[in-house]
């Protein structure tokens, strides 16, 4: 017997050495870097009609506006200085 998917699942995935988090729901899959909102979001209705390869090439052409992965988890040096110029 199939249980039907009410809200959401997370787990956390190692890629590359960078820790990543998978939730899946009821609108699709979104794979995160871990402490971070934005990510790749996949659609069950794309994955379904055969969408998901023009889905991931839209978004992977998205995506190279943004940093890369190795950027995006070290820690900003500004950041760290205004914390600890609060204390």
């Amino acid at each position: 017997m199939v249980t039907k998917l009410h809200g959401s699942l997370k787990r956390e995935v190692t890629i590359q050495g960078i820790a990543h988090i998978v939730v899946i729901d009821e609108k699709g899959l979104k794979l995160t870097i871990k402490g971070r909102r934005l990510g790749q979001e996949l659609s069950w209705e794309d994955l379904a009609n055969g969408d998901a390869a023009l889905a991931t090439a839209l978004n992977a052409s998205l995506s190279r506006t943004t940093p890369s992965l190795r950027t995006a988890t070290r820690p900003n040096p500004r950041r760290r200085a205004k914390a600890k110029a609060r204390l």
